[in-house]
């Protein structure tokens, strides 16, 4: 089978290559990966030419890139823009939908929602993929594609949910099933199994891996640094990634005085975050935000991290095993102390790898496809890919 997918997501053309697109790493990894089951797959995405990118990687796998013209505006001006693009590349949409054997909208995706009800329209094998937080809607466009989910999932439109819960995304239309979300492959779960940090009670650091925003909570555990210096002298913090509340971090470390203790890598490619993962040796993640399937707590895990977060989306499901500790409070004390408890015995904290690592091996990428592959091939009745 011929798939077409079409995507929100930006890649940019580097200018080192003449035929070599980029983007960010999980969305890369994933077209990667779904290429894997069709014969064919053609990744429509908006593009942009650029010199110089970081924390991005090049397209692999059994897939071709068809660029479109990215919008370059935000905000109302985008908005404003959008029905010119639209009406520009509509044709374009119908005769891709007509041509190819199905069709693949991750959302959210403000150019991927005509193609996605298109494809509906003209009864086409369908296949969504709900990549924000299900059960949270701020804005008409995601209360839009959640009803469009729960009006259409079933038959020949394979739907899924990114999360995980004991009960199914929704009790309107159980033909929506949940997936959880990984950059993690075979390969790389086995080299990370055998580069496990052997912890030291007397010398070990922190780490943290988000967008910085207020709501990720990297500040909690800034705040609580000045009670862990004290009771580990050599003790240190990494924050891994960008974004709008970078500089407050940053201004925070200054009026603690933890110039010595923390430090700032800005955004890196996925790569370099699990790198940085495996120098590291307790994970915290104490954010508040709206999550679909933190897959940034997996790449933990699979580093053989002790996690410590707050019970947010299957963080809970995640770490009932013993691969960390909940927070009881969502505040800096809460954290100290949970440093404390994980940190009692040398030989409870190896225990705690251990479990770490065997949490996740069923989450990884050729098992993502794999669920992806199976629902298809029975809403389709056809084989995704040939055997020849």
């Amino acid at each position: 089978m011929k798939l077409v997918v079409f995507s929100h997501k930006l890649v940019w053309k580097s200018s080192e290559s003449l035929v070599g697109y980029a983007t960010d790493g999980g969305f890369a990894m994933h077209m990667e990966a779904i290429s894997s089951i069709f014969d064919e797959t053609l990744v429509v995405v908006p593009c942009s030419p650029i010199a110089k990118y970081q924390g991005q990687v090049q397209f692999n796998g059994n897939l071709k890139i068809l660029p479109l013209k990215n919008i370059e505006a935000t905000g109302l001006k985008r908005k404003l823009l959008y029905p010119f693009w639209l009406f520009k590349n509509y044709f374009l949409f119908r005769k891709l939908i007509l041509n190819y054997d199905a069709v693949h909208v991750p959302i959210p995706s403000d150019m991927g929602t005509i193609p996605m009800v298109l494809a509906n329209k003209l009864k086409k094998p369908l296949f969504v993929r709900h990549c924000g937080n299900w059960f949270v809607q701020k804005t008409k466009a995601e209360v839009f594609w959640k009803n469009f989910m729960e009006k259409n999932a079933g038959g020949i439109n394979v739907m899924f949910a990114t999360g995980g819960n004991a009960n199914p995304p929704s009790e309107i239309n159980p033909n929506i099933k949940w997936i959880f979300s990984t950059s993690l492959k075979k390969e790389q779960l086995s080299d990370l199994a055998s580069s496990i940090k052997k912890f030291d009670k007397n010398n070990f650091s922190l780490i943290t891996v988000s967008r910085q925003e207020k709501k990720k909570g990297a500040d909690k555990i800034i705040q609580a640094m000045p009670l862990l210096v004290a009771k580990f002298p050599n003790i240190s913090l990494k924050i891994v990634g960008d974004g709008p509340y970078l500089n407050d971090l940053k201004e925070l470390v200054n009026q603690l005085s933890l110039n010595n203790y923390v430090s700032f890598t800005g955004k890196v490619s996925q790569r370099e975050v699990v790198k940085n993962m495996t120098e590291s040796d307790i994970f915290v993640y104490p954010t508040t935000a709206s999550e679909g399937f933190p897959k940034v707590v997996l790449e933990a895990l699979a580093s053989g991290k002790p996690v410590i977060a707050n019970p947010v989306s299957v963080i809970p499901e995640l770490l009932k095993g013993g691969a960390g500790i909940i927070l009881e409070n969502d505040d800096p004390n809460s954290i100290f102390e949970s440093v404390i408890k994980l940190t009692e015995s040398e030989e409870k904290f190896k225990q705690i790898q251990m479990e770490a690592q065997n949490t996740v091996n069923n989450f990884t990428l050729e098992n993502w496809a794999n669920v992806i592959q199976e629902a298809c091939e029975n809403a389709w009745q056809q084989k995704t890919k040939s055997n020849s």
